[in-house]
C-alpha cells in the first residue's frame, strides 16, 4: 500500500494530479483546494490513500495526515465512497467541517453536490462523537472584536456560525486589515462559491 508520495507534478486534470516519483507518474485524485493550489513543475509531497476495488486502484492525496485522517474517518460512515468524500473535503475545509460535525450543524454538508439533507444528517450523527470539542472550541473562537462583528453579521443574515467563520477563515491576510463592511461583503461572496 502506498502511504506517500514525494516528486514533482508533470500534469494536472480536473480533480487530479500527475506526480512522477523515481521516473514513474501517479494519478493522485484530490480535493480541489489541493488540485487547484499546486502548479505544473512544482515538487510535493502528499500523504496517500490507496483505494483498491476489484480491478480498480485509486490513489488520493492530502497535504497533510490531518486531512488524510478526515478523508478516512469520512470513509466509515455507511454510503460515503471516496467520491463522496472527496467532494466533501473539496467543498468544505477540514476545519470547518469538524467545527459542522461537532456542533450537528447537517445543513453546511446538505450543500455538497450529491449530499442531501438526509444523508448530511446521517454523517453528522455517525461521526459527532469522534470529532474532540476541545479542539472545536479553540479554533471557533474570534481572533478580534472586528471577527465577532463579521461572525454576527453573517449569522444574522441566516448563516451559521460554523459558516461565518469559514468564510472568515478563508479571507486573504490582505482583507483582514479591511472595514467591517467590507469583510462581511467578501465573506458573502466566498459564502457564495460555497
Amino acid at each position: 500500500m502506498i502511504g506517500s508520495l514525494r516528486g514533482e507534478i508533470i500534469d494536472k486534470e480536473e480533480g487530479a494530479l500527475l506526480i512522477e516519483v523515481g521516473g514513474v507518474g501517479y494519478y493522485v485524485q484530490g480535493p480541489a483546494t489541493l488540485v487547484d493550489l499546486l502548479e505544473v513543475g512544482v515538487k510535493t509531497q502528499l500523504f496517500i490513500h490507496t483505494y483498491v476495488r476489484e480491478q480498480e486502484l485509486t490513489l488520493f492525496g492530502f497535504p497533510d495526515k490531518d486531512e488524510l485522517e478526515l478523508f478516512r474517518t469520512l470513509l466509515k460512515v455507511q454510503g460515503i465512497g471516496p467520491k463522496v468524500a472527496l467532494a466533501i473535503l473539496s467543498h468544505i475545509p477540514a476545519e470547518t467541517l469538524r467545527q459542522a460535525i461537532a456542533r450537528e450543524e447537517a445543513a453546511l454538508l446538505a450543500r455538497v453536490p450529491g449530499i442531501g439533507p438526509k444523508k448530511a444528517k446521517q454523517i453528522v450523527f455517525a461521526l459527532k462523537d469522534k470529532v474532540g470539542y476541545d479542539d472545536i472550541f479553540v479554533s471557533a473562537t474570534p481572533i478580534t472584536d472586528s471577527d465577532s462583528e463579521v461572525i454576527a453579521a453573517l449569522t444574522s443574515l441566516g448563516y451559521s456560525v460554523v459558516e461565518a467563520q469559514a468564510a472568515l477563515q478563508q479571507l486573504s491576510k490582505e482583507a483582514r486589515g479591511e472595514s467591517i463592511e467590507e469583510k462581511v461583503r467578501l465573506a458573502l461572496s466566498s459564502l457564495a462559491r460555497f
